[in-house]
């Protein structure tokens, strides 16, 4: 899982590669074309990038004719929605004995 996590980070660390994420997120199925015309990169950067991203299980790709089409694995996060969620209960145990500590200071 560790190995999944770090995978994840990585791949999503490139601004390049996380907005294409984010845009097959919000707006669905989208040409390598239709992504390109709006990533400010080249077609041959932005199939690397969507590469990289099915690599790491984020996307899917179909052929269609000529044309690949993607489409963003939201699933994929939930090993890094997992570690959120366990250093959000980490943190909030820490706020509430800095809190206990501080009430007891208080007294």
């Amino acid at each position: 899982m560790p190995q999944t996590q770090d995978l994840l980070f990585r791949t999503l660390a490139d601004p390049t590669r996380r907005a294409l994420f984010e845009r097959l997120c919000r707006e669905g199925e989208q040409t390598v074309g239709a992504l390109t015309a709006r990533a400010g990169v080249s077609q041959p950067a932005v199939s690397k990038h969507l590469g990289v991203l099915k690599q790491a299980g984020l996307v899917l790709d179909r052929h269609e004719g000529r044309q690949t089409h993607y489409t963003a694995q939201r699933s994929a996060l939930a090993p890094l929605i997992d570690w959120t969620s366990q250093m959000t209960g980490f943190w909030e145990s820490r706020f509430d004995d800095l809190e206990d500590l501080l009430k007891r200071m208080d007294q």
